[in-house]
């Protein structure tokens, strides 16, 4: 199911698509895409992450 809020849609391509967090991979199409959001001095940060390795990975 695509989001239909989600600005990863299938029509999205490599150049403008978000980078991977931790590995710095264009996250295009992935079904395994994470976001994590934190709040950082009042303003919302939303760091893209391709797999929940990469997400685990990053917060070692």
């Amino acid at each position: 199911m695509v989001d239909p809020t989600s600005d990863l849609g299938e029509d999205v391509s490599e150049a403008d698509a978000p980078n991977c967090e931790n590995c710095g991979d264009p996250i295009v199409g992935t079904p395994n895409h994470r976001v994590h959001t934190s709040v950082e001095d009042g303003t919302a940060k939303h760091r893209h992450f391709c797999s929940d390795a990469c997400l685990a990975e990053w917060r070692e």
